[in-house]
C-alpha cells in the first residue's frame, strides 16, 4: 500500500467510467487549460476537492453493486437487519460464513482510496495552514476508517502515506488512541472557531445536513467520540469512561434533537439500498427483525419495511444462513422501505445518542440523565426521527416480546412430493425483554433493553449494530442453520471481523504479518477484534 499505488488508485476509480486506466497516466491528468496552482487555490478548491470522495465513500452510493459488497452481504446481515433470499455463489457464501475474498476487498480498497487517500491528501495542504478544514478531514476520516478497524481489526492507519516496501499496521488499540486524539484536535479547533464568531468557509462543500455549521460538526465529533468510548468499556473501562465522560461534558455537548443527526446527502443518487432491495430483490427484512419488531408490534415497521407481496398485509422475514433452494421461494417477503428511499444516508441518530448515554449512566459514568430516563428518551427519539406517533404507549408495555419466526413456504412438485420445506427455517423466540424499563432488573437486562432498542432504531445502519452485537451480544440473532466456514467461525458466535484482504496479501505481505501478529489469533472470521472481549458485560 506505498502512496504513489493508493493516488494511482484513487485517481483511476474517479476516471474509470470516463476513459480508463491506462499507461497514459500523466497525460490523462494534465489539466489542457493550463489553470494555474494559484488560480486552483482560490477558496479553497484545492483542498475542498478532497471532501466529496471522502463523503461519498464511506458508504458507497453507486454503484449500488459496490455497496452491496462493501457492506450489504456483511455487516447488514450479520447485525440481523437484512437477509438474502438469492443463493449467490450456490449458497457458499459471507451469509454462511463462507467468506468471500473478492467480496470482502472492497471494504478495504474503497476505505483506502477514496476515504484514507483524502484525508492524506487535504492533511498535507491544509494542516497547520487552514486547520478548519484539517479539522472537518478528521472527523471524516474517523468516520470512515473505525469502521474499517472494526471489521478487520489492527490496519494501516499512523503509517500511511509511507513509502517504504513493507507498511507496518496499528494495533486497533493504537487506531483508537489516534482517533481519540484527532477527535481532540477537531473539537478544540473548530469550538475555537465558533467562540471567535468566524463565518464557515465549508458550506459549499459540506454534504452532510450541516450546512458547514462548525458547532454541529463539534457535536458530531463528541457523540463519535461517545460511540468509539463505548466501543471499548469492556477492554478498557477506564478509557472508555474518560472519553465519554468529556463527550458529554464539552460545552456544545452530543446530539440532544433529531437535527443533529449526522446524515450524508447525495444530490444525485439514492440509497443503494433501495435499488438492492426495491429492484434487484436481493435483500429482504430479516427474520430477526420479523420476530422482535412483530413481537413488540413496534409501529416504526411500516417506516423499515414493505409488506409482503406473497402474504399481503403481513411483515415477512428471511432466516439467514438457510438453505436456500431457489430465489423465488422467498423474494416477495417484505422489501426495504420508505426508510431507504430518498438521497440520504444516516450514519448516525440521535436515538443512538441517548442509549449510548443510557449504558453509560447504567455503568455509573457522567452522562447527564439516568439510564432510565436516557432510555426513555432515546426510544422518544426515534419515533419522532421516523414520524411515527405512539411511543409513550410502547415505552410503557411491560407484556409484549419478541416472536417466534415461522417460515411459511411449502413447495411441492407435480407429484405432490415437498421439494422444499420452510418449517426447517421456524425457531423459537430468542429475545425474552420488554419495552418497559424494570428498575429492579439487573445491569444485564437493563442492558439487553438498551441495546435491543438501540438496534431498532439505528436501522438500517448494520455496521454499528454488527459491532454492538459483537461487543454485547444483543440483541439475541438466531443461528445460522448452514455454516460453510470450515470450523473457523463457531455458529454460536457467528462473524467476528473478517480476513484480509488479497490486495494487501499480493502487495503488502509484510505488513500483513504485523496485522496477524497484532491480532493475537488467526486471520480468520473467527478471530475477535481487541475491543471483542469474551465474557460478562459487566
Amino acid at each position: 500500500m506505498k502512496l504513489n499505488k493508493i493516488t494511482k488508485a484513487a485517481i483511476c476509480m474517479s476516471l474509470l467510467a470516463a476513459v480508463g486506466c491506462t499507461g497514459d497516466f500523466e497525460d490523462i491528468n494534465t489539466n489542457p487549460n493550463g489553470i494555474t496552482p494559484e488560480l486552483f487555490e482560490q477558496d479553497f478548491n484545492h483542498i475542498k476537492g478532497g471532501f466529496a470522495p471522502m463523503f461519498n465513500n464511506i458508504y458507497v452510493y453507486t454503484p449500488e453493486w459496490v455497496y452491496q459488497l462493501q457492506q450489504n452481504l456483511n455487516s447488514d446481515i450479520w447485525s440481523g437487519y437484512m437477509a438474502t433470499p438469492t443463493g449467490f455463489a450456490g449458497g457458499i457464501n459471507n451469509t454462511t460464513y463462507s467468506l468471500v475474498d473478492g467480496w470482502n476487498g472492497f471494504i478495504w480498497d474503497y476505505a483506502y482510496s477514496n476515504v484514507m487517500f483524502n484525508a492524506y491528501d487535504i492533511a498535507q495542504k491544509s494542516k497547520g495552514k487552514y486547520d478548519q478544514f484539517y479539522a472537518l478531514s478528521l472527523i471524516l476520516k474517523v468516520e470512515g476508517m473505525h469502521r474499517l478497524t472494526d471489521t478487520f481489526g489492527p490496519i494501516i492507519y499512523s503509517k500511511f502515506g509511507s513509502t517504504e516496501s513493507t507498511i507496518e499496521y496499528d494495533s486497533q488499540e493504537e487506531v483508537y488512541n489516534q482517533m481519540f486524539s484527532e477527535l481532540d484536535f477537531a473539537v478544540t479547533e473548530l469550538t475555537k472557531r465558533v467562540d471567535a464568531g468566524e463565518a464557515t468557509s465549508f458550506e459549499s462543500t459540506d454534504l452532510s445536513n450541516y450546512k458547514g455549521d462548525y458547532k454541529a460538526w463539534v457535536k458530531f465529533a463528541n457523540s463519535l467520540r461517545l460511540r468509539l468510548a463505548m466501543r471499548i468499556v469492556k477492554i478498557n473501562p477506564a478509557l472508555a469512561k474518560t472519553q465519554a465522560e468529556k463527550a458529554v461534558a464539552q460545552k456544545f455537548g452530543v446530539f440532544t434533537t433529531n437535527a443533529d443527526l449526522f446524515k450524508i446527502i447525495s444530490p444525485v443518487y439514492n440509497n443503494p439500498i433501495s435499488t438492492i432491495s426495491g429492484a434487484w430483490l436481493d435483500i429482504r427484512m430479516s427474520a430477526d427483525m420479523e420476530s422482535i419488531m412483530g413481537g413488540y408490534q413496534d409501529p416504526r415497521i411500516e417506516t423499515y419495511f414493505d409488506s409482503s407481496t406473497q402474504f399481503p398485509g403481513q411483515y415477512k422475514g428471511v432466516r439467514t444462513g438457510i438453505a436456500i433452494n431457489a430465489k423465488g421461494d422467498h423474494q416477495d417477503f417484505s422489501g426495504i422501505g420508505a426508510v431507504v428511499r430518498s438521497k440520504e444516508v444516516v450514519l448516525m441518530t440521535t436515538a443512538e445518542v441517548y442509549f449510548l448515554r443510557a449504558e453509560g449512566a447504567l455503568r455509573g459514568w457522567a452522562m447527564d440523565g439516568n439510564a432510565e430516563t436516557l432510555y426513555k428518551q432515546g426510544i422518544t427519539a426515534s419515533f419522532d426521527q421516523r414520524g411515527v406517533s405512539g411511543a409513550s404507549g410502547y415505552i410503557a408495555d411491560n407484556v409484549k416480546t419478541a416472536k417466534n419466526y415461522v417460515d411459511p413456504i411449502l413447495i411441492k412438485d407435480d407429484k405432490g412430493d415437498i421439494v422444499y420445506d420452510g418449517a426447517q427455517n421456524n425457531a423459537a423466540a430468542l429475545n425474552n425483554v420488554t419495552v418497559a424499563w424494570d428498575a429492579a432488573a439487573t445491569n444485564e437486562v437493563k442492558l439487553q433493553k438498551i441495546i435491543t432498542q438501540k438496534w431498532i432504531a439505528n436501522f438500517p445502519e448494520g455496521q454499528e449494530a454488527w459491532s454492538d452485537y459483537r461487543r454485547t451480544g444483543y440483541p439475541k440473532l438466531f443461528p445460522v442453520l448452514k455454516n460453510y466456514s470450515g470450523g473457523t467461525i463457531t455458529t454460536e458466535l457467528g462473524v467476528r471481523r473478517i480476513n484480509y484482504v488479497q490486495s494487501e496479501k499480493a502487495g503488502n505481505s509484510g505488513g500483513v504479518a504485523t496485522g496477524v501478529a497484532k491480532l493475537g489469533g488467526p486471520d480468520t472470521g473467527g478471530t475477535r477484534v481487541w475491543w471483542d472481549k469474551a465474557g460478562a458485560n459487566f
